[in-house]
């Protein structure tokens, strides 16, 4: 079983700007996505997605605009990158795959995880 290593967390102040990484793609993940969870028992949310093959990107209503997905194909790793961070974004951050082309918000659609990475903002 693939195990996707995140990395990038860290602790941050409110308006820092912070990048995530997460590899290796492998070829089976036709699709990778960020997904959070904010401490104290909180659910997992889903944060973006992105296309492997062509790039395309979806993401959560709320963080639009301050978060956005990318992929590098030749390194195989997935990035996200955060700006105007507030102490809401506070989270433990995962890197997902799955199989299927469509972009999908739903946890349980990806096959494959990594351990996540922690991200804290103090505000």
């Amino acid at each position: 079983q693939v195990q996707l290593v995140e990395s990038g967390g860290g602790l941050v102040q409110a308006g820092d700007s912070l990048r995530l990484s997460c590899a290796p793609r492998t070829p089976d993940m036709n699709s990778m996505a960020w997904f959070r969870q904010p401490p104290g028992g909180k659910e997992r949310e889903f944060v973006a997605a992105i296309r492997w093959r062509d790039g395309t990107t979806d993401y959560s209503d709320s963080l639009k605009g301050r978060f956005k997905i990318s992929r590098d194909i030749a390194a195989r790793a997935l990035y996200l990158q955060m700006t105007d961070l507030r102490s809401e974004d506070t989270a433990a951050y995962y890197c997902a795959g799955r199989d299927g082309l469509i972009l999908s918000t739903r946890g349980a659609e990806y096959d494959y995880w990594g351990q996540g990475t922690r991200v804290t903002v103090s505000s």
